[in-house]
């Protein structure tokens, strides 16, 4: 048995796109995954199965979640192993820094600096990205809400064909606890 994280981008738990997380335990029982819990209301679950992969456990999500609720949500799957090695390989002093100012965008597949040339680094100082395993590190001192870096790096030019979701320090964190091998 393997435990993942089921990162959802783009849902909301009011307004459009709503998806309630008691009904994605629901849903995700229902598809036979075990020790079902979500962390939040912003699109965490982490789940326990034997069968398949984080990818296929990915697209099995994906499809549940449009059939069952009616619009498209991206779903990236990552298990214990790959979480706590983002962890690990942070760039940035995390254990200085406040939860707010310290970002991990987790992606579908690798991505490379060429994505990013057109974006200026010492434009965005004292803001700061670093690449890791399929991941994006951000460090932005006044807050991910208030980051012209963080903006510039979520536009479409840096994300195209491939699944870009992001969480907060915090929230880094607590996957790698939740997903942990229990005793």
């Amino acid at each position: 048995m393997t435990t993942y994280a089921a990162l959802l981008r783009g849902i909301n738990v009011g307004g459009g796109r709503k998806l309630p997380m008691a009904d994605l335990r629901t849903l995700m029982t229902g598809l036979g995954l075990t020790g079902v819990r979500t962390h939040l209301q912003s699109g965490q679950a982490v789940f326990t199965t034997d069968r398949g992969d984080a990818e296929s456990a990915a697209a099995e999500l994906t499809r549940a979640i449009e059939e069952r609720f009616g619009f498209p949500v991206d779903v990236i799957v990552r298990d214990h192993g790959y979480l706590r090695a983002v962890a690990e390989a942070c760039p940035f002093p995390a254990a200085d820094l406040e939860p707010r100012q310290l970002h991990v965008t987790y992606f579908s597949a690798p991505v490379g600096p060429e994505r990013y040339t057109h974006i200026d680094p010492a434009a965005h100082l004292p803001e700061e990205f670093r690449l890791g395993d399929r991941c994006l590190y951000l460090y932005a001192p006044d807050g991910l809400g208030r980051s012209r870096l963080g903006e510039a790096l979520a536009r479409p030019r840096a994300t195209k064909g491939v699944i870009a979701t992001s969480r907060n320090w915090n929230t880094v964190r607590k996957l790698v606890e939740l997903t942990a091998p229990r005793a």
